[in-house]
C-alpha cells in the first residue's frame, strides 16, 4: 500500500511541476540588470544600431524550440518597423549564455541599439504579448 501513495505523490508533484514550467514557458519578463563586464562581444556585435529593437535569440543547435521561434521571430521582425531579429547559437560558447544569465534555450532577450535590455522571454514567445510589451520601445506603426 506504501508503494501506491509513493506513485501517487510522485504524480502530483510531477504535474504540479509541469503545471508550473508550462506557466512560465513564453512568458515575458522585465530586464536583468547588466551584466558586470558589459554584453559579451558576440551580443554587441549583434545588436542592429539602425533598429530601435533587436531580438536576441539565445539557441542551441539542437534545440528544437529554437527552430519554432527562430520561425515566429524572423517574419514578425521583417513586419515590424524598428524591430531586428538576431539567432545566436551558444552551443560552442557557453560563456556568453552564462554572462547573460541565460539558463534554458531559447531566451530571447530584447535589446535597444545602445545595449540596454529591455525585457526577456524564456521559451518559445508569444507574440501578441511580445508586441505588447515592445509597444513603447517600437516607433508607431507596428504589425499586428
Amino acid at each position: 500500500m506504501t508503494g501506491v501513495w509513493v506513485v501517487l505523490g510522485t504524480l502530483v508533484v510531477a504535474a504540479v511541476a509541469g503545471g508550473l514550467l508550462k506557466a512560465r514557458n513564453g512568458r515575458v519578463r522585465s530586464a536583468r540588470r547588466a551584466p558586470a563586464a558589459g554584453l559579451p562581444a558576440p551580443v554587441a556585435a549583434a545588436l542592429d544600431t539602425g533598429a530601435e529593437v533587436t531580438l536576441v535569440q539565445i539557441s542551441t543547435t539542437f534545440c528544437t524550440p529554437c527552430r519554432h521561434t527562430r520561425a515566429l521571430l524572423g517574419p514578425l521582425a521583417e513586419r515590424t518597423d524598428g524591430l531586428n531579429h538576431v539567432d545566436l547559437d551558444v552551443t560552442n560558447q557557453p560563456e556568453v549564455a552564462q554572462a547573460l544569465g541565460v539558463l534554458r534555450t531559447p531566451t530571447t532577450i530584447a535589446y535597444r541599439a545602445d545595449g540596454t535590455e529591455l525585457l526577456r522571454v524564456g521559451g518559445v514567445p508569444k507574440a501578441p504579448a511580445l508586441l505588447e510589451a515592445l509597444r513603447p520601445h517600437l516607433p508607431s506603426r507596428v504589425a499586428e
